[in-house]
């Protein structure tokens, strides 16, 4: 797969290493002066020295798209200096990893790829990517996060050989570096290691220079310029970290586990019902500022590596569907019932995958349907019914809460014949309880299941906030 990685420090370096053993194709993007401090082991190295290898990878600079589909070509990596990641419009990534490490997100959106993963502090899964990648050295380093974020950044660094704050080397002052010492060099606590804006900096332990900024680059006082290791071991110095490893070793797993899911799944949302319960256009309604409907379709953009397709006679959600590049099948007959919409969803679903080369139909493993009319459902959810498909082939996955089950549902490409054929409006009811053993449940939150019948339920969930 096609895979941007945001920053090409020495942790994202480490990712990048990873991801490339395993056969991705990857490209890189940094700021015009990178502030890499383990530089020797960093790829960003390329953009003030046009290129840099680290182990068994190459980076070169590449200053235009021309430059960079060159560099690929031949199997190495490009860097560019691209701060906000331009490049992905015409990258088209399948994958973009945002490990900038910044703290805080710079930018990213869950809709920037059909994967998205954050690295780091600052980033929510479900909201501004798919995945987040623990990087606090512990016990749950490289764990990937579905839900929630990474344990929040404590200003001190992990401990290595028995020292933590101790390891960092700080400027002094706001100016230019002039560093003393290079990297590999032993130093001693007390030593002069660098003048930053002309005041000297000196080691806060013994050990060697594990990390140091190139000269004359500005620095601002107090910014972390340099590492010292009490382990003192040379090679540390040219290798990828654990740390790093630990990382890239999460990425890929989540990345590995998209890859199996990429144009094999398809969704289906279900708004064409008549709305008799509710007098009137329930999907037209308004919850949080927005139509009932505009929810469920905003959360499957999230997922734009499956074919989607909208069964709707509704010319508001039509347009709104095409807007988001999504299929539409027209259901003229809602009274026919959701079975029937069912099987216009499946059809005009067969057809893109048909449409989509390489992704002939024995390739669609599963299909997503979901209605409408279910405004709290979570990326989070959606996401974990996905994955939880992937790994148990054969299945019906859908959501629920305390043994109830609800919607969104997932179906196995071994029941697609049966749902074919269905008839009335009871749905896929009539196949679940044939196949009880076959359903597993995705936990979620009470509210994500509510779905609205009736006026009273909008109301009562308006209230409810």
């Amino acid at each position: 797969m096609k895979i941007l990685i945001k920053g090409a420090g020495d942790l994202a370096t480490g990712i990048a290493s990873r991801l490339y053993g395993a056969g991705h194709r990857i490209m890189m993007t940094e700021i015009k002066v990178p502030l890499t401090v383990r530089r020797t082991v960093a790829l960003s190295r390329a953009v003030y020295e046009q290129r840099a290898k680290v182990e068994e990878m190459e980076a070169f600079r590449a200053d235009t798209k021309e430059e960079a589909e060159k560099i690929l070509s031949r199997g190495d990596i490009p860097v560019l200096v691209d701060p906000t990641a331009d490049c992905k419009r015409w990258f088209q990534p399948d994958v973009i990893v945002d490990s900038i490490l910044a703290k805080k997100n710079l930018g990213t959106a869950i809709t920037d790829a059909p994967f998205v993963v954050g690295v780091g502090p600052g980033f929510t899964a479900g909201e501004d990517c798919n995945c987040v990648i623990e990087t606090k050295r512990g016990h749950t380093l490289g764990n990937v996060i579905w839900k929630g974020s990474a344990i929040p950044n404590t200003g001190v660094p992990g401990n290595i050989g028995g020292y933590t704050i101790e390891r960092l080397i700080r400027s002094t002052g706001e100016g230019v570096i002039e560093p003393k010492v290079a990297i590999g060099d032993l130093v001693e606590k007390g030593q002069l290691v660098a003048l930053t804006g002309g005041i000297p900096v000196y080691a806060q332990m013994s050990g060697i220079v594990r990390g140091m900024l190139q000269p004359g680059v500005f620095v601002k006082k107090g910014l972390k310029c340099g590492d010292i290791d009490a382990r003192a071991e040379s090679s540390h110095c040219e290798t990828i970290s654990d740390k790093a490893k630990a990382i890239g070793g999460g990425v890929l797993e989540a990345v590995q586990r998209f890859e199996r899911m990429k144009g094999h799944y398809a969704i289906v949302l279900l708004a064409a019902g008549e709305g008799k319960r509710f007098r009137g256009k329930k999907l037209q309604e308004h919850f949080h500022g927005k139509p009932l409907y505009m929810h469920m379709l905003e959360k499957a953009r999230s997922f734009s590596s499956f074919p989607i397709c909208v069964v709707t006679g509704d010319e508001a959600i039509m347009q709104s569907a095409k807007n988001f590049g999504m299929a539409v099948s027209i259901n003229e007959n809602p009274e026919k019932g959701i079975s029937y919409s069912l099987q216009l969803g499946l059809e005009k679903v067969m057809e893109l995958m048909k449409d989509q080369g390489g992704f002939p139909n024995q390739s669609l493993k599963g299909v997503l349907f979901s209605v409408c009319d279910q405004p709290q459902i979570s990326n989070v959810t959606l996401q974990k019914i996905f994955n939880d498909a992937v790994l148990h082939p054969g299945s019906i996955v859908c959501a629920g809460h305390n043994g109830k089950r609800g919607n969104p549902v997932l179906w196995d490409q071994i029941y697609l014949e049966e749902l074919r054929h269905l008839t009335g409006d009871v749905g896929g009811k009539q196949i679940l309880q044939q196949y009880e053993p076959c359903i597993r449940v995705v936990e979620a939150e009470e509210k994500e299941l509510i779905d609205i019948d009736s006026r009273e339920d909008l109301e009562s969930l308006r209230k409810e906030g």
